[in-house]
């Protein structure tokens, strides 16, 4: 099961009236439980025809704030050049619609504007760093 499936079924089990959930696929066991409000994520393994690796209790939790994804493949700059000052940094108050970097793809520059108002808690990329579509690039709260 992919990473981003993974965080999205959590999610809709921590939302529903749901309190257990028990799922397997291709070898992979999960188990969510909820308590209290929170998702836990009691048995998480791989399972092999010869044996069965005993399960290990982890609690999944997600950050708060909202995640902003990168709407395409390309290069992530934190500024409009290398001698300028970056468009936000962490602990910044930010606005929907301002520009928070520019990915460059195809020898374009596109300018990536804020989805949210609030404070940049975390910036996932670094200056120069190629994205793919949809990593997660700013989690704003």
């Amino acid at each position: 099961m992919e990473f981003e499936n993974l965080l999205t079924l959590i999610k809709t089990v921590s939302d529903s009236k749901l309190t257990d959930l028990k799922y397997e696929e291709n070898g992979v066991k999960l188990h969510l439980t909820k308590k209290r409000g929170t998702v836990q994520a009691e048995t998480v393994q791989k399972v092999s025809a010869a044996a069965e690796a005993p399960s290990v209790p982890e609690v999944v939790t997600e950050p708060e704030g909202k995640i902003m994804h990168s709407p395409l493949v390309g290069v992530f700059y934190t500024a409009p050049a290398e001698d300028a000052e970056n468009f936000v940094s962490v602990g910044d108050v930010v606005k929907k619609g301002q520009t928070m970097a520019i990915i460059e793809a195809m020898k374009l520059m596109n300018e990536i504007e804020c989805e949210y108002d609030g404070i940049v808690e975390e910036v996932y990329a670094a200056n120069g760093q190629p994205v793919e579509y949809g990593q997660p690039l700013f989690r704003i709260k």
